[in-house]
């Protein structure tokens, strides 16, 4: 049996393990959004009223989200002007997707609450994973084990190039 190594993923792990007192809790798109390190924070572009981030636990090589600048969980609570421009960047993302990594198609939505799936309840968030034609193997099915096989810094640094041309 070969071993697959793959260190990012026990961060992950590690992230379910540690319970943090609500008080204490800091949403990792807030901190993101106030921090001044976009390469470091996988931030690709700020807008107006919502930004673009690569996901730091990438199901696929380009699983971007786009997220209001507002930290809330109620999506009733969005406004016309948060509304068209969250749409806006999920069209951008899904254009520099297609010209960065060429996939055959998307996975594109978001889990409301805990219970829908939300690994990060309190702030909404939307997913657009690129997907391509047998991207399925074994390792999901066998070892619980997703292997992104592309280098995230590279792929910040021409989407991030990228998106001003695109909005």
């Amino acid at each position: 049996m070969e071993n697959l190594f793959s260190p990012w993923r026990s961060l992950y792990i590690k992230s379910f393990k540690e319970e943090v007192p609500e008080g204490e809790k800091v949403c990792p798109f807030c901190a993101a959004l106030d921090g001044s390190d976009d390469r470091d924070t996988g931030l690709v572009y700020r807008g107006k009223t919502a930004f673009v981030i690569m996901n730091k636990f990438p199901y696929n090589a380009g699983h971007l989200m786009v997220i209001p600048n507002r930290h809330t969980s109620d999506l009733q609570s969005l406004g016309a002007e948060e509304n068209a421009e969250l749409m806006s960047l999920l069209q951008a993302a899904q254009h520099a997707l297609a010209k960065l990594v060429h996939p055959h198609g998307y996975n594109l939505g978001m889990n409301l609450g805990r219970s829908g799936g939300a690994g990060i309840d309190d702030h909404l968030h939307w997913h657009i994973v690129p997907r391509w034609n047998g991207d399925t193997n074994f390792l999901p099915v066998l070892a619980d084990v997703k292997l992104v096989s592309v280098e995230m810094s590279e792929q910040w640094v021409a989407l991030h190039e990228m998106f001003p041309s695109i909005v």
